[in-house]
């Protein structure tokens, strides 16, 4: 029978070995940020269109050309959402949130959609790990977010990680950077791009952020932002590398990130790695002060930054990192006969109340399939059940290990695997010690 249908273009299937990874690094990436004083947040998948086209640009690649937008039944146009942070101000401002003691802080892992051409580390679905701070306008705010990044990939052990800075100004000083670059893109008409030859009036910016050679080679030659910083943003930026430097974060300035979204103003900044080929930018962000009244809310400064996870993820296996284990399978039974399997069925949801991994036959396998079965699983004992056994109210815990064999009551199997899993902490070490802090805790 022929498969129905592939997957869809620029999405990936995460198979089980691969989503325990991903699972490591939310978890680990948002219980580093609670150390830092940040709280879950989770927002729609989709929003109204115009949350985007007013916060992220009508003139960035994002709208123009990568955002996945449709009509619902009522005709409203709505959007799988690109990114995390407009929804996220979004969802603080009509909450309330921005009532409560500031600085707000709030993190999130959520799935985003960008219809582009889809290479190595880059795809039409992709998770973020994201976080927003709002309510703070100091750059101690911008080198804290920083600073949770950097513990983030130090926790992580990731390696060969770059920190670019830069300042792209505010509302008071970008309009002579403007235009300074509409002058100087306005000599070369006759070879930029349609889409940037329409964002050379309203928004010259972008021209910098484009991915078009011919435009990226005649950016190279453009004013540098950097020169025409006010003295606020001139101050700021100060501010922001002498906090760095006492954090002893190593960093670089690279006056030509602007990064792909409208809203960000003063800071951006981006980790970068050279293991993953073109598209090495792991994680990016900066801060963003209008966005909040851009959405609705009242004057608040913001911040944030997000970190794609299937690209972190490519980091990490390209460098080597290592992932924890698996919980492999505690205790296989495998039961001979109609009355054993039930008993087996009793037995396996017990050991599983108290914390263990266990299993037991479902489809009809032989004796013999059942120990291949059980062998393949990584069952660390095994213990046949059947007539016998279930006579005796007794059988035989097996070592798979090395065959070691051992009696035991059956109304006392739970205390018996306990024990012998106890027992190999001194021979497996630290390993083994982890797995078992994996169990409920309270029955430990």
């Amino acid at each position: 029978m022929a498969l129905l249908t592939k997957r869809p273009k620029g999405t990936q299937d995460f198979l089980p070995d691969r989503t325990g990874k991903l699972q490591y690094l939310e978890s680990t990436l948002l219980g580093t940020a609670k150390l830092y004083g940040f709280g879950e947040i989770r927002t729609p998948v989709f929003e109204h269109t115009e949350l985007f086209t007013r916060s992220v640009g009508d003139t960035t690649d994002v709208v123009q050309k990568e955002m996945y937008t449709f009509n619902d039944k009522k005709g409203r146009s709505v959007t799988l959402k690109p990114e995390g942070t407009a929804g996220v101000v979004r969802a603080a401002v009509e909450n309330g949130l921005l009532n409560e003691a500031l600085p707000l802080k709030l993190s999130y892992v959520t799935p985003c959609f960008r219809y582009e051409n889809t290479q190595e580390g880059r795809y039409r679905q992709f998770h973020q790990f994201g976080v927003e701070v709002l309510g703070a306008k100091s750059p101690s705010a911008d080198a804290e977010v920083i600073s949770l990044i950097h513990e983030c990939l130090s926790v992580l052990e990731v390696e060969n990680l770059t920190l670019e800075i830069n300042s792209i100004g505010c509302p008071n000083c970008r309009p002579s950077y403007h235009a300074a670059l509409k002058e100087y893109f306005s000599q070369y008409t006759d070879r930029l791009c349609p889409t940037c030859l329409e964002r050379l009036d309203k928004n010259p910016l972008r021209i910098l952020d484009c991915k078009c050679p011919e435009c990226k080679e005649i950016a190279k030659g453009a004013p540098v932002v950097l020169d025409f910083l006010c003295d606020d943003c001139r101050t700021h930026f100060e501010g922001l590398k002498q906090r760095l430097a006492a954090m002893e974060i190593p960093y670089t300035i690279d006056p030509t990130i602007v990064r792909g979204l409208d809203y960000y103003t003063k800071t951006v900044f981006e980790f970068v790695s050279n293991q993953i080929g073109a598209q090495g930018t792991v994680c990016g962000g900066g801060r963003y002060d209008g966005l909040v009244e851009e959405v609705g809310g009242p004057a608040t400064c913001g911040l944030g930054f997000a970190i794609g996870l299937e690209r972190l993820l490519a980091v990490m296996e390209a460098g080597g990192c290592e992932f924890p284990q698996e919980r492999p399978c505690d205790l296989y039974i495998a039961p001979m006969g109609e009355a054993a399997s039930i008993e087996a069925l009793r037995l396996v949801t017990q050991l599983r109340q108290e914390g263990f991994v266990a299993e037991t036959d479902t489809v009809g396998r032989s004796l013999k399939a059942q120990m291949k079965y059980a062998d393949k699983i990584g069952a660390a004992y095994t213990l046949v059940l059947g007539d016998n056994e279930l006579a005796a109210g007794k059988a035989n815990l097996k070592r798979m290990a090395d065959g070691q064999q051992q009696e035991v009551e059956l109304c006392q199997l739970t205390d018996a695997l306990y024990a012998r899993l106890f027992e190999q902490i001194g021979e497996a070490g630290p390993v083994l010690e982890g797995l078992l802090g994996q169990m409920n805790p309270v029955e430990l």
